[in-house]
């Protein structure tokens, strides 16, 4: 009160509506219900002076009465965030934003509630009341963030987060000790596991830990032990107990109603063991022994190459390839589906043998609660069984036997290949039939995370069953001959009918593999992709002594695809046409295409793509080319502009008009006057200089037929003279055709519009009110000195 009582002594004497207004505010604890009961135009002058908490509370009264809070939420990001947020026009509700924003730098220490009156009200917990408009949400550095929300009395914040949060971003962590892991660990399983966190996005993480970074990649996944392992405040997740005894009961329900069970064996195999093995299993899953060994062995990646099984090859009809969590009674429903196959009875008791042995040696060596050791330790376990002998390749245990039977028929890859060995034999795709798994993100993001081959390796067995998953992003990876360890997981995911992948995206500093090549591999291993996009920046200068034992996939008949959006990034390759033709052949549905820094190595080469695509994709609609020197190739770029299918066209940094003479632009003005399908054309980076702008105007003249909404003309050494006389121009086309205009957007990025201010705001203005413009204040001081040429 008092605080508000300053804030308004500041602005000077008050009219008695607003000294009323105040101090309804101050009283709204016994006002409130009669406050929200008032008329519009009374709780129109209220609302400006609640504080945060009953300004929240105040939306339903508010929209009962017609009026929207958005001018209100707004003022107070103003005031106390003191920044503007980034593409800020497209914040459709700025209560939300500023809730979500609030959310964060409270989080993380940056923002002090005392700071604005507005903030300060006892009724207001900060955390838990903007918990429920947190959709996105970043941790960073040393993870506190991670350590608050799971703290005891931050409970109800991680239960609202559960139900709203959908992005989890983690940027510039650092290593961390166990304490802190243990809480990340609390809180993915809450916000992934049992929560509604679709997207798991890492930036910027130059030297990763492993075990942290593998520990949010399997959660992620979906995988992780049950039990003590996940204890909440020393107690078990209540939510996995509550699933386990949902699971059991319904295993048993299904066992009474079967009947399909053989009596000898079920006699022979379970009931012997039926009055110590429950109450061991049970044991297992309080105190988080579960599927480990399964588990480890998935994370750490096999030893040995995956064998042919003929039996599950020809059973595979029968039986599904389930690749839920098979936990408790629920196993027993597999064993069930198996019934009715010898060998795979057997083999299935072999596992069954093999996991019991493995989680006895555990519970030895544990004793009756699990160290906080034992949460990171899956990294290695692996490892260390190789070394002493139990995986051997060519070993005949029962776990062995285990192995081959979990491992893909689908065959990996990586045969043979440096990027994929591993001691004792090559990195195949296991099935996770025995592993726990819970609930899975659909979209994984890497941006800037260098990954090393056991790394790699990890990733591809999680995402050989990871069906769930919709967007794969690795970017900036350093993945070098991994590439093929990736694609090795990647082949064996398609093997799942209920592959869920339709967006691939794979960027890098140095490729290993020709583009070319990786986009027929991928999109003949995913025919249902809906977005592939392939990057690098150099070409690898070894590419071409690629080991063997790595068949091509240039060669790969691609089957036709369901793909709409392809972009490839060559680094610095010649475009052969023949090489792109099967994948536009088979990509009827394709709607989008962008080729980056490709050179064209003959004169003909781009009639021949022009000639593809008019033959293969009759429903492209975006075509973009940048950094593609098109200066000798203008009748290409003309026929391009006349298509009357393509309603956006980009030439970026394409050096349209290095050779070019006058009657080229007038060519190309003309062509888009004529094209009435054309709805955005985008020309940056193509030294288009102030005469050829303001030439541009004339494609909205009286005469034009043209319906073009958005230019683009960034980077193209504009001065503020020539956009004044660009919009005079403009102008006078637009009161010739009594106003009647369908051009909406101009972009105009780094031109040199600071070389007169005075004038460059004016052009501005005006522009202004015909369209939205888009610009920003770039230094033209920091200009390329070859742009001279057209000053």
């Amino acid at each position: 009160a008092a605080a508000l009582s300053a804030a308004m002594a500041a602005e000077g004497p008050r009219s008695l509506f607003a000294l009323s207004a105040a101090a309804v505010s101050r009283s709204m604890g016994t006002l409130e219900r009669d406050v929200w009961a008032l008329p519009g135009h009374l709780l129109r002058g209220l609302l400006p002076l609640l504080t945060v908490f009953r300004l929240e509370r105040a939306e339903g009264a508010a929209r009962r009465a017609g009026l929207s809070t958005q001018p209100i939420w707004r003022k107070l990001w103003d005031d106390v965030m003191k920044t503007r947020p980034p593409n800020s026009e497209n914040i459709t509700c700025w209560r939300k934003k500023f809730l979500e924003t609030f959310f964060s730098n409270v989080l993380h220490g940056v923002l002090d509630v005392s700071s604005d009156w507005r903030l300060n009200d006892h009724h207001f917990s900060p955390l838990l009341h903007s918990s429920p408009h947190v959709s996105q949400l970043t941790l960073c550095n040393m993870l506190q963030g991670a350590v608050e929300l799971t703290a005891e009395h931050n409970q109800k914040v991680l239960e609202n987060l559960a139900g709203s949060l959908r992005i989890l971003k983690f940027q510039h962590l650092l290593s961390s000790d166990q304490s802190i892991r243990r809480s990340l660990v609390l809180l993915l399983h809450r916000l992934i596991h049992h929560g509604s966190v679709s997207q798991v996005s890492m930036y910027s993480w130059p030297v990763p830990d492993t075990v942290l970074l593998v520990l949010i990649l399997s959660m992620s996944a979906g995988f992780w032990r049950s039990g003590n392992a996940l204890a909440y405040h020393s107690s078990p997740c209540g939510l996995c107990r509550e699933e386990d005894k949902s699971q059991s009961q319904e295993s048993a329900q299904e066992r009474a109603e079967s009947g399909r069970y053989d009596e000898k064996e079920w006699s022979d195999g379970e009931n012997q063991k039926g009055s110590s093995r429950a109450p061991e299993e049970a044991d297992a899953e309080v105190h988080g022994y579960g599927a480990d060994a399964h588990l480890n062995s998935v994370l750490s990646g096999p030893r040995s190459p995956p064998l042919r099984n003929e039996v599950c090859s020809e059973a595979s009809s029968k039986v599904p390839c389930d690749h839920t969590s098979i936990q408790g009674g629920s196993s027993r429903r597999v064993s069930g589906q198996l019934s009715c196959h010898p060998v795979l009875r057997k083999t299935r008791r072999r596992l069954k043998s093999a996991v019991g042995k493995k989680r006895r040696c555990l519970r030895r060596s544990r004793g009756p609660y699990a160290d906080p050791e034992d949460l990171y330790d899956f990294v290695f376990t692996v490892a260390r069984e190789a070394n002493s002998g139990l995986l051997d390749k060519n070993s005949t245990t029962e776990g062995e036997n285990a192995e081959n039977w979990t491992s893909s028929s689908s065959g990996s890859p990586c045969t043979g290949h440096a990027g994929c060995k591993k001691r004792g034999g090559f990195a195949g795709i296991f099935s996770l039939k025995a592993a726990h798994r819970f609930r899975s993100v659909s979209t994984l993001e890497l941006f800037s995370i260098p990954l090393t081959g056991e790394t790699c390796r990890t990733l591809s067995n999680l995402l050989s069953s990871w069906v769930s998953l919709e967007n794969l992003v690795l970017s900036y990876n350093g993945l070098g001959a991994n590439i093929f360890c990736i694609l090795s997981g990647l082949r064996a995911l398609s093997c799942h009918s209920d592959c869920s992948l339709r967006v691939v995206r794979v960027s890098d500093v140095f490729s290993h593999m020709p583009c070319m090549e990786l986009v027929r591999c991928i999109l003949s291993a995913f025919p249902q992709l809906r977005t592939l996009s392939v990057s690098f920046d150099l070409k690898n200068q070894l590419e071409g002594n690629r080991p063997g034992g790595n068949p091509s996939c240039s060669e790969a008949e691609i089957p036709e695809s369901c793909l709409e959006q392809l972009e490839i990034r060559f680094p610095r390759e010649p475009l052969h046409t023949a090489f792109l033709l099967p994948v536009l052949k088979a990509s009827k549905s394709l709607q989008q295409l962008s080729l980056d820094s490709a050179t064209l190595p003959c004169s003909q080469e781009l009639g021949l793509l022009l000639e593809a695509l008019r033959e293969c994709n009759p429903n492209l609609k975006k075509l973009s080319f940048h950094d593609v020197n098109l200066a000798e190739h203008q009748k290409e770029v003309l026929l391009l502009l006349q298509d009357p299918v393509l309603q956006e066209i980009t030439f970026s940094f394409c050096r349209l008009f290095e050779s070019s003479t006058t009657e080229f632009l007038s060519e190309i003005i003309n062509t888009v006057k004529r094209n009435s399908s054309l709805k955005s054309l985008k020309l940056p980076g193509n030294r288009l200089g102030n005469h050829r702008l303001v030439a541009l105007a004339d494609i909205f003249s009286e005469d034009s037929s043209s319906s073009l909404c958005q230019l683009d003309v960034s980077s193209n050494c504009i001065k503020p003279d020539g956009l004044l006389e660009f919009t005079k121009k403009l102008e006078g086309h637009i009161q010739q055709r009594g106003g009647q205009i369908q051009f909406t957007h101009l972009r105009l990025f780094q031109n040199w519009l600071d070389q007169d201010a005075e004038t460059a705001q004016e052009a501005l203005r005006r522009l202004k009110a015909v369209c939205t413009v888009v610009n920003d204040s770039w230094d033209s001081s920091q200009a390329f000195a070859d742009y001279i040429s057209v000053m």
